[in-house]
């Protein structure tokens, strides 16, 4: 007598057996067409720079064009939907920022969830620093946060809702307890031109377009958030050494693929990925423009990944900030 169930089961097996050995066969093929990466935000800008760089790096190590295209808006919110929706083959990759994270907490109308995208590669960070204009009479945070005890001032973001204002949001209300007026731009070069008019009393961004007015001398670096000092800028001290051991914000640049791609695909990327960022021309090309470099493999690129999002989490609610 034919037994329907244990034909089904068999069947099962047949294709969960199938699905195993089709995951490595594809990686071993993965990529056989170009591919499309969609960068979160505009040309030019602290995504773009890593993104390209190993964008082409991968299509000499992986012998496929990976295109890149610039999809900004909605603070990155456009290009991460697009991505999330796209069919999970490794053939549309994301890059984006911490906006990801942040955007996990302070956007409430996404169009996508954050777990729709999974992450394949973290490749670089880069420290917020707060800078000023070179006749200002603060010559570090620490004097410049003092002087502020007695006084309101005025600071210029890149806009609301980004990385570096939510960081120095947070930085002047929880921590030094300051009082201060936020001045929004749209975008860091607008910023960055009111702080060298000295229209603003400070700007405070993400490390690379601000470089190369530090070191011309236009504008005064007085503080760095990150762990060590930044080597394209090694005269301006971190937060910690100005007495803010905990203040550690900035912004790294990372993969990402829609959620369901195989994981063979997403450890081949990773793989490649942290070799082409490993190259001494990458690396010396991201330290030049204020990058760390960053390696981690798939597991460590997950919990990073999630432990930012926690992180960013509790800066936002700290503020009150939603969008």
């Amino acid at each position: 007598m034919f037994d329907l169930r244990a034909s089904r089961r068999a069947l099962i097996a047949t294709a969960l057996v199938a699905a195993g050995f089709a995951q490595p066969a594809f990686a071993q093929t993965y990529p056989s067409q170009n591919v499309t990466v969609i960068v979160a935000f505009p040309a030019g800008g602290l995504a773009d720079i890593p993104g390209r760089l190993i964008s082409t790096k991968l299509a000499d190590r992986l012998k496929q064009s990976f295109v890149v295209e610039n999809r900004g808006g909605a603070g990155g919110n456009l290009a991460a939907k697009a991505v999330a929706a796209a069919e999970p083959d490794g053939y549309t990759l994301l890059v984006t920022t911490s906006a990801l994270a942040v955007n996990a907490t302070a956007s409430k109308n996404k169009g996508f969830e954050t777990g729709d995208l999974r992450p394949v590669a973290i490749v670089a960070f880069s420290p917020d620093v707060i800078a000023v204009h070179s006749s200002n009479p603060a010559k570090d945070l620490k004097e410049f946060i003092a002087n502020a005890k007695n006084k309101s001032f005025t600071y210029g973001s890149a806009g609301v809702g980004t990385g570096p204002y939510i960081g120095a949001e947070y930085f002047f209300s929880e921590i030094a307890k300051v009082k201060y007026v936020q001045v929004p731009f749209q975008g860091g070069a607008p910023a960055i031109t009111a702080a060298l008019g000295n229209h603003v009393d400070s700007i405070v961004l993400t490390l690379p377009p601000v470089t190369p007015h530090i070191l011309s001398g236009a504008l005064r670096g007085i503080g760095v958030a990150s762990e060590k000092r930044n080597p394209a800028i090694p005269n301006v001290p971190t937060y910690g050494e100005m007495g803010y051991p905990d203040v550690i914000v900035g912004s790294w640049v990372g993969f990402f693929a829609p959620a369901k791609t195989p994981d063979a695909v997403v450890a081949k990327l990773n793989a490649e990925i942290n070799a082409a960022a490993k190259e001494p021309d990458s690396l010396e090309r991201l330290k030049k423009a204020g990058f760390d470099p960053v390696v981690k493999n798939t597991a460590e690129t997950n919990e990073y990944f999630k432990s930012e999002v926690e992180r960013w989490a509790k800066m936002v609610k700290a503020i009150g900030f939603s969008n």
